[in-house]
C-alpha cells in the first residue's frame, strides 16, 4: 500500500482510539499499564532475540558506539521498562483534575479541567525503551500514540509494541491506542509530519539532524530539544568529595544520554585545590579530558580544548573543562554555550546557589546533584515521552501531566449574559 494511504489510515485509527481513551476511567488505564508490564515480562525472550539481531546489524553497519549502547537491551533494561510502567500505573490520574475553579457573585461555577491532548506522535532513534515509555505515558494520560522508531531498532521496537498492543486488547481498550509505523522509509516520517487532522502534537527524540528535520518540516506542533550540552559549575567553596562525586556520576553513569555532563566549569578560586582530584577520578573511569589553557597549567596532561568543544554534545567518554572567574562567569558561559537542557552547581552557600538557580535559564537546574537525575524517575514522573527545552506547552521532562491540556467548564442555573 502506498505510504500516504498507510499513514492516513494510521492517523484515522489513532484519532478514533483517542476519543475512546479520553472517556475511560483512570482505573481502567492503570489496569492497562499493569497488563502492558506483564506482557513485556512474558515476551522478554522474544524482545531480546529481536534486539540481538538489531545490535548485530548495527555493528555490521559500523554504527557509532554511543548509538549501539543506546540500542542494546538486556534483561535488566526490560525489567526497568516494566518497572516504569508500574510506576505510571500508580501515579494520580491527570485526566479530569480540577486545576482551578471559582464561583462568581452570580453563582456561576467556573472550572479549568485537565483533559488529554488527543493523538501524540513520537519519532525517535536507537532507544527501544522509548517504545514502552512513550506508550505508557500516553495511555496513562488518555492519549493515543503513534510510534515511529529508527531503522536501527526496528525489530526491537516492533516486538515491544506488539506486546503492548496485545495487552490493550486483553483489558478491553482499543488496540489502535498504540500504533507503530512498520516502515523504515523516511517518507513515512515526512507524511506523519503533515497529519494535522489526526495528530495533535509530535515529540522527536534523537540526534540533532532528526530534530532539525522534524522542526523544519512539521505542520503539527512539536515539543523538542536539540541537544543536551549539560554543565556543572564547581563553586569556590565546593567540598572535594561532593564535587568529585557529583561530577563523576554526571559524566560517567551513562555517557551516551542527553543529560550526561559535557562541560565542567571549575571556579578559579578552587581550581588548584580540586582540579587534580577531579581529573584523576574522571581519568580512572576512562574519560578523555579537554581543558582550557588555565586547566592545563594545573593538569598539563589534558588535551587543549578548542572553541568547538564548548559547543559539543559528545555523548561519549569525552569531557571539556574550563576554569572560570566566579559564579557570574559560569552563568555567562552556560548562557552562551548551553542548550537549555540541564545545568548544575556544587556549592554549600545558599546565596550563591540562589544566584545560580535564578541566573541559569535551563529546563532543569541541579543543586548538589548529578545532571543524570534530570528526567522522569527522580522527578516522580515514572517515565517520560521526551525532554522539551521549549517554553510552550511543556518544559523539561514530558510526562503524563505534560501530555494533558485543559478545558473550561462553566456550570450555571439558567445564567444569562446581561
Amino acid at each position: 500500500m502506498p505510504c500516504n494511504l498507510d499513514m492516513n489510515e494510521i492517523g484515522v485509527r489513532a484519532k478514533g482510539a483517542s476519543r475512546v481513551l479520553a472517556r475511560t476511567s483512570g482505573r481502567d488505564r492503570s489496569a492497562a499499564l499493569r497488563a502492558m508490564a506483564d506482557a513485556l515480562a512474558a515476551d522478554v525472550e522474544r524482545i531480546l532475540e529481536a534486539n540481538a539481531r538489531d545490535v548485530a546489524d548495527a555493528h555490521a553497519a559500523g554504527l557509532a558506539a554511543p548509538l549501539v549502547a543506546r540500542l542494546r537491551l538486556d534483561r535488566q533494561r526490560v525489567d526497568d521498562m516494566c518497572g516504569r510502567l508500574l510506576v505510571l500505573a500508580d501515579l494520580p490520574d491527570p485526566v479530569g483534575v480540577v486545576l482551578e475553579g471559582f464561583t462568581g457573585p452570580s453563582g456561576l461555577r467556573v472550572e479549568r479541567i485537565g483533559v488529554p491532548i488527543g493523538v501524540v506522535a513520537v519519532v525517535y532513534e536507537a532507544r527501544p525503551n522509548v517504545t514502552a515509555e512513550a506508550a505508557g505515558c500516553c495511555i496513562k494520560s488518555g492519549n493515543a500514540v503513534i510510534l515511529r522508531g529508527g531503522s536501527e531498532a526496528f525489530r526491537s521496537n516492533v516486538a515491544i509494541a506488539e506486546a503492548l498492543i496485545a495487552a490493550l486488547g486483553r483489558v478491553g481498550l482499543p488496540e489502535a491506542g498504540i500504533q507503530i509505523v512498520r516502515s523504515t522509509e523516511r517518507s513515512a516520517v515526512d507524511r506523519l509530519l503533515t497529519l494535522t487532522e489526526s495528530v495533535d502534537v509530535l515529540v522527536p527524540r534523537g540526534g540533532r539532524s532528526l530534530i532539525e528535520h522534524v522542526n523544519a518540516h512539521s505542520r503539527v506542533p512539536v515539543l523538542k530539544h536539540y541537544e543536551g550540552i549539560c554543565h556543572l559549575y564547581i563553586a569556590a567553596d565546593a567540598p572535594a568529595e561532593l564535587a568529585i562525586g557529583v561530577a563523576v556520576n554526571s559524566k560517567c553513569q551513562r555517557v551516551e544520554v542527553c543529560n550526561a555532563l559535557e562541560t565542567l566549569l571549575v571556579d578559579a578560586a578552587c581550581a588548584e585545590r580540586l582540579l587534580p582530584g577531579l581529573t584523576e577520578a574522571l581519568r580512572a573511569r576512562g574519560i578523555a579530558l579537554r581543558g582550557c589553557e588555565r586547566c592545563r597549567r594545573i593538569v598539563p596532561e589534558m588535551d587543549l580544548a578548542t572553541e568547538d568543544d564548548w559547543r559539543t554534545e559528545y555523548l561519549a567518554p569525552v569531557l571539556a573543562i574550563r576554569v572560570v572567574d566566579g559564579l557570574d562567569a559560569a552563568v555567562d558561559h552556560i548562557s552562551r554555550y548551553g542548550s537549555g537542557h540541564t545545568d548544575g552547581i556544587v556549592s554549600l552557600r545558599s546565596d550563591w546557589i540562589e544566584r545560580f538557580v535564578t541566573g541559569v535559564d535551563s529546563a532543569s537546574v541541579m543543586v548538589n546533584a548529578s545532571t543524570r537525575l534530570s528526567g522522569g524517575g527522580a522527578y516522580g514522573l515514572g517515565a517520560v515521552v521526551g525532554i522539551s527545552t521549549d517554553r510552550l506547552h511543556a518544559r523539561g521532562p514530558v510526562g503524563v501531566r505534560e501530555l494533558t491540556t485543559y478545558k473550561w467548564v462553566a456550570r450555571g442555573n439558567g445564567h444569562l449574559r446581561t
